[in-house]
């Protein structure tokens, strides 16, 4: 994406049952610690049993270089959260260093290996109030660093790691200030730029003295900055009259010029370099017709390795910053790249590898011989994931067009591979709204498919990221219902496919894409089963008005401005809420308690107007998450709930 900034019922204990009186309906509520279940029934037991392998497959994620060339600092998830290792070298064991409840975000390691020091962010209930706090791994001892109550992130340690900086909002609640703090006196941070909005610390000058920063206004809208510390002067980076996007940045290792991706003069995100000096700008990608989403410059300055988004697949570039040529590295498994990191050396670069077929795992790709080497081997619950289901990636012809022809959508097709034709769909709709879905690695869909016998179809309607900025741009502002069009060629298509049932058809996705199960569900209820909405926006002026004020003008340029009269009255108009009159299939909706993005008030809203429709709604609310479920008995409550809820409605 375009921006700098997812228990067994057989064990519950019914704690309260009672019958809540609505227009039509009557409730079954059951809570137990930190969940409340309406109108879910028990989970059979063979259903437990059969989803136990797919619910316990583990993934590595990259997180920095342990001090002293010590191995590597991971995150994985031994328990109920992810929590952070040190893995010492290839195939060796995981050695766990935190232990929370709650999961943890980010670690930077000192790059200064005397210290011994780690910095990492961890929240609370899901609430994304992210803290800093520092670990002694001489001593294993933490503290934290910040107020506990602001929302704090983006640590960049200096390149010598005596300081490191960071973005909070603890002045106002609202604001992205940048601050830095010394290795000496962690916890006494100085505020060195006051800004309004989303600011991010990107790198520091080779002499740390400078940062460079940028300025996040909305995926189509963002901006670069050099900002010297000492005299506290910010200078634009290639200032311009056009609306540029800019993605991943970093400060050539000379100090001579910024090396950077955006979309200028493009549809896509392009590699560029910024000469300080001359103040010139010089596209490096020119032949690369997709978005460059990650860079990573070697030590010395010699390498760049950057990450080229293609049609929803992971590619990876390496480019020698001397004579500006660059060359696709071979032997990538197919699949997504969500990390590139050069070793101090220089000689080496780690990568998270995850593929349809294999969960995230930390590989190292030697430079000298282009070899690569797995050092993490994450359990997929005894599965044989040689036998997981490849997508095949397709394209629909939707309602409008495009230079005379009609314009096509793509999306993933994921096809059973056993069990009867036509086979029952399930749509799975990503959030973002500018977001894209690509083919990770997911033992739930993979469980619906060889388990269920149900396809599954992931388009990436109008509006999502990946396809150029025209494409983006599609479901802006008053154009917001085009993309629940896309929705409908797309069960257009469905018809057309002899080996899908275009009967029995279920809607699903979160955020952004539990709006448009809910849209959908009104638009096309009469050609769905069912929907299932997690973390999803219900009426866009009461998301608007109650999401936290950090992201409110962010979401306005997007969704459009609720202050406006006329875009208010379209808001209410297009909103779940209004509409939910058109539903009379069963909907289940997900929510944390805490969700600071989709406050739960939307669920519940959409909860009540159904319900006093005479509708079928199971609910489920998650006390101590937030935009989604963190903590794997929550998430494997969910997961037991869905698959019920889809034999229920979608196979029966």
């Amino acid at each position: 994406m375009r921006t700098w900034f997812n228990r067994d019922f057989l064990s519950l204990a019914i704690a309260v049952l009672f019958i809540t009186p609505s227009a039509f309906c009557e409730v079954t509520r059951i809570e137990e610690g930190n969940l409340v279940l309406e109108n879910i029934p028990e989970i059979p037991a063979d259903v437990i049993e059969r989803m136990r392998q797919y619910q316990n497959v583990r993934s590595a994620v990259f997180q920095d270089w342990m001090p002293n060339d010590q191995g590597i600092l991971i995150s994985t998830r031994f328990g109920e959260t992810y929590q952070l290792h040190s893995v010492s070298g290839p195939e060796k064991a995981r050695q766990q260093i935190t232990f929370f409840d709650e999961p943890i975000g980010s670690a930077k390691v000192c790059p200064d290996s005397r210290q011994n020091t780690l910095l990492f962010t961890k929240d609370v209930g899901g609430g994304e109030m992210y803290q800093i706090f520092s670990y002694d791994l001489g001593n294993a001892t933490y503290k934290m660093l910040t107020d506990g109550v602001s929302r704090n992130g983006a640590i960049l340690w200096s390149n010598r790691g005596a300081n490191f900086a960071f973005y909070s909002t603890k002045r106002n609640n609202r604001d992205f200030d940048i601050y830095t703090s010394s290795i000496d006196r962690p916890d006494e941070a100085q505020l060195i730029l006051q800004v309004s909005g989303m600011w991010n610390p990107l790198d520091w000058s080779p002499d740390d003295k400078s940062l460079l920063v940028g300025e996040y206004i909305s995926i189509n809208e963002s901006h670069l900055f050099t900002f010297n510390i000492a005299n506290r002067s910010l200078e634009q980076i290639n200032p311009s009259d056009e609306k540029i996007s800019y993605g991943d940045a970093a400060w050539s290792k000379d100090g001579k010029g910024i090396y950077y991706a955006s979309d200028e003069d493009s549809e896509f995100l392009r590699l560029r370099y910024y000469d300080l000096a001359s103040k010139n700008s010089t596209v490096l990608t020119e032949d690369i017709p997709w978005d460059v989403e990650s860079i990573s410059l070697s030590k010395d300055g010699s390498h760049l390795a950057f990450m080229v988004n293609e049609n929803g697949m992971s590619k990876l570039y390496l480019l020698d910053t001397s004579t500006k040529k660059y060359h696709k590295v071979p032997g990538i498994p197919v699949g997504q790249v969500t990390r590139v990191d050069f070793h101090p050396d220089g000689d080496r670069i780690a990568i998270i590898i995850n593929t349809p077929q294999s969960p995230s795992d930390v590989y190292m790709l030697d430079l000298k011989d282009m070899s690569l080497e797995r050092w993490t081997y994450s359990e997929i619950g005894g599965l044989d994931s040689g036998s997981f289901i490849v997508p095949e990636l397709i394209e629909y012809e939707t309602f409008d067009e495009v230079d005379g022809h009609a314009r096509k959508i793509p999306a993933f097709y994921f096809k059973p591979d056993k069990g009867d034709e036509p086979f029952p769909v399930l749509i799975s709709i990503h959030g973002g709204p500018e977001g894209q879905y690509q083919p990770y690695f997911n033992p739930s869909i993979q469980y619906y498919l060889k388990e269920m016998g149900i396809a599954v179809l992931a388009p990436n309607v109008r509006g999502s990221s990946g396809y150029g900025k025209s494409y983006l741009k599609l479901d802006n502002g008053f154009k917001r219902e085009d993309s629940v069009k896309d929705i409908g060629a797309l069960l257009d298509w469905i018809e057309k496919q002899p080996e899908l049932d275009p009967e029995r058809v279920v809607v699903y996705g979160g955020s952004y894409g539990g709006y448009m199960v809910l849209a959908s569900m009104a638009r096309y209820n009469d050609r769905l089963r069912a929907g299932i909405d997690i973390v999803g926006i219900s009426n866009f002026v009461t998301f608007l008005t109650n999401t936290k004020e950090y992201r409110r003008d962010l979401r306005r340029v997007e969704y459009g401005d609720e202050r406006d009269p006329a875009m208010r009255e379209f808001l209410e108009k297009i909103s779940p809420t209004t509409i939910a009159h058109k539903i009379s299939k069963p909907l289940f909706i997900a929510q944390g308690l805490n969700d600071p993005r989709v406050p739960a008030s939307e669920a519940e809203q959409m909860v009540e107007v159904i319900r006093n429709n005479g509708g079928d709604v199971w609910y489920m609310l998650a006390k101590d998450e937030g935009h989604g479920f963190r903590k794997k008995s929550n998430r494997d409550t969910f997961n037991h709930a869905m698959v019920l809820f889809l034999q229920e409605f979608l196979l029966k």
